[in-house]
């Protein structure tokens, strides 16, 4: 009975798995055990960080509409409140917007709600 090596299929696995590794250094991007790990890791702090941009950027948004709040005499608790009461809807990452690009735009909404 002739025996099947199974050369040709490990390698193009192993291959595969490194082309993801392109650009890690030393070991880890040629040491097929490292590049295993180095590359699960890498993953999993992909999809971690995917939803991590989100509160990363609510958070600078927030920064940029309490610099331009202050700038107006007001405070961001204080404006995002006065906003919610008369019912005028608009998002933060619009409302960053307006105070980091467009100053006189974002107070006169300020003047509106105070």
């Amino acid at each position: 009975m002739s025996r099947v090596k199974r050369g040709t299929i490990a390698n193009k696995r192993r291959k595969n798995l490194r082309k993801y590794a392109k650009g890690y250094k030393w070991g880890r991007k040629s040491k097929y055990g490292k590049v295993r790990e180095a590359t699960l890791h890498a993953w999993s702090y992909m999809f971690a960080h995917r939803k991590k941009k989100k509160g990363d950027f609510r958070r600078l948004w927030n920064i940029k509409i309490n610099a331009g709040a202050r700038l107006n005499g007001t405070t961001y608790s204080k404006l995002i409140g006065s906003l919610t009461k008369n019912n005028i809807k608009i998002d933060r990452k619009i409302l960053a917007d307006l105070a980091e690009k467009h100053p006189k735009v974002f107070e006169k909404i300020v003047q509106k709600v105070k």
